[in-house]
């Protein structure tokens, strides 16, 4: 694969996932914001376009070190790889995460105010992010893979109680917009995770914790916005 600036960072990186790398680096959103050309991308971060082309062409001029290829497995492999490594993620780093931001934000809010914020948002990160990895889990990956399962035994598209496929997943990817944007809203105010001088323990930790979790959250709706919902509509067009 050659990039171009017209390509979308969404194609892209659903090419080479690892090409993430780069976008990650530059603060450009390969995920929520992912159907955008690189060029567009650039100039509204203010990131030089040249350069990211140039470290583009350097991961894909190189052979893949094996890793997975996403955009060729089916969908229900897809659906089990995102439920078993992010949504379990999710679910065991929240609370983990939200004693932590608590306790930091209560021992060093005085000092560091945006502490209470960072602790503010993340609770709404968490609420949100459980209500929404169950509504997927219970009612549109089920339909994704009996719509797969209905295409490969030659069938019409399945039942469901809410017309097209297309309206839950315009849900999920607002969700996931609204995540990411929390997210981005901490590590402004932690200025990028950056660990204080005079930091305890419980707060160096927990930044590391907020950076890992933006990081697997990143990867998480790239799967689901740039490659399973898509393939999804496609399918879904494909059977009706």
């Amino acid at each position: 694969m050659t990039a171009t600036e017209e390509m979308t960072v969404r194609e892209i990186v659903a090419s080479d996932f690892r090409t993430a790398e780069v976008f990650q680096r530059h603060g450009i959103d390969f995920c929520c914001k992912g159907n955008r050309s690189i060029e567009e991308a650039c100039r509204s971060g203010g990131v030089n376009l040249e350069r990211v082309l140039r470290e583009v062409a350097a991961i894909t001029a190189t052979p893949g070190s094996g890793g997975p290829r996403f955009n060729s497995w089916d969908l229900s492999t897809l659906v089990t790889y995102i439920q078993v490594n992010h949504h379990e993620f999710v679910r065991r780093t929240i609370p983990v995460l939200l004693t932590h931001t608590q306790k930091v934000a209560k021992v060093h809010g005085e000092s560091h105010t945006e502490l209470r914020e960072v602790a503010r948002l993340f609770t709404v990160v968490a609420e949100d992010m459980t209500s929404h990895m169950a509504k997927e889990e219970h009612i549109l990956f089920p339909y994704i893979v009996a719509l797969e399962e209905a295409s490969v035994a030659g069938r019409g598209a399945p039942a469901s109680p809410f017309g097209t496929v297309r309206n839950p997943i315009r849900m999920m990817e607002m969700e996931h917009e609204s995540a990411g944007d929390s997210m981005a809203r901490i590590r402004e105010l932690t200025s990028g995770y950056a660990i204080p001088e005079g930091a305890c323990t419980t707060y160096r930790v927990c930044l590391q914790e907020l950076e890992a979790f933006e990081r697997d959250l990143h990867e998480h709706v790239h799967l689901e916005n740039n490659i399973l919902f898509p393939r999804a509509l496609r399918l879904e067009s494909e059977t009706w």
